[in-house]
């Protein structure tokens, strides 16, 4: 070792996917940035809730280029910052303060859960609109608390139509408890998860976030 201190380096971001709602294929899907292509994901799937956090995304008519924004874990107390994939700050502040500013330039919330999957993968999955409705309903009422000790699973859809507008949203089930194998299972994932998490928010999570830049065809026009 030198007299110099070398620089820490940061830990990579550990997820593995990054799955959004398709409305009209039922399904989840990602974005493949080796093939540069969307991957379905058919159901079933399921999955171990790790944490929830609050973000935005969207799409930027101005700036022809995606919309972002920093994880939040408490959005009514935690600032914002949304910005386009250009550069372009869109607001900043809390986001009931900077709701109407962030629709207006294109972005819109997003619930955004880290999951570990069947196959001990962690996964992030980003709800919004009726998802995130359909979310809240289903871990309300205590059900919340049921998440620390059971798996989710999603296995069929529910369609729903408004005026004129079809889209469908995932159900939502507790399907079995989770066992001592299971923990061991996902720990190590946990263990990463929760260091990159820390040096996220102890680096300026604004600046530290790891994101896709979208096309016109991964954007969702429905307001569901």
């Amino acid at each position: 070792m030198g007299f110099l201190d070398r620089p820490v380096t940061k830990s990579a971001n550990p997820t593995s996917k990054f799955l959004e709602w398709k409305s009209d294929d039922k399904c989840f899907s990602y974005y493949d940035k080796e093939n540069k292509t969307n991957v379905k994901i058919p159901l079933p799937l399921q999955f171990i809730v790790l944490e929830e956090y609050h973000t935005v995304k969207g799409f930027s008519d101005a700036d022809q280029t995606g919309i972002y924004s920093n994880e939040v874990l408490q959005i009514s107390a935690e600032e914002m910052e949304v910005k386009t994939f250009k550069g372009r700050v869109i607001a900043k502040g809390i986001y009931n303060e900077i709701k109407q500013n962030v629709n207006a330039g294109g972005g819109t919330y997003h619930k955004s859960m880290y999951v570990i999957d069947e196959n001990g993968n962690l996964v992030n999955i980003s709800f919004k609109g009726a998802v995130v409705s359909k979310w809240s309903k289903f871990t309300e009422k205590g059900q919340f608390k049921r998440l620390k000790s059971e798996w989710v699973k999603i296995e069929t859809v529910e369609e729903h139509q408004k005026g004129k507008v079809k889209y469908t949203t995932p159900n939502f089930e507790f399907s079995k408890k989770i066992t001592q194998k299971d923990i061991d299972l996902i720990m190590p994932k946990v263990e990463e998860f929760t260091e990159y998490m820390k040096n996220y928010f102890d680096n300026g999570s604004a600046n530290n976030i790891e994101v896709k830049d979208v096309s016109d065809e991964d954007v969702d026009d429905l307001p569901f």
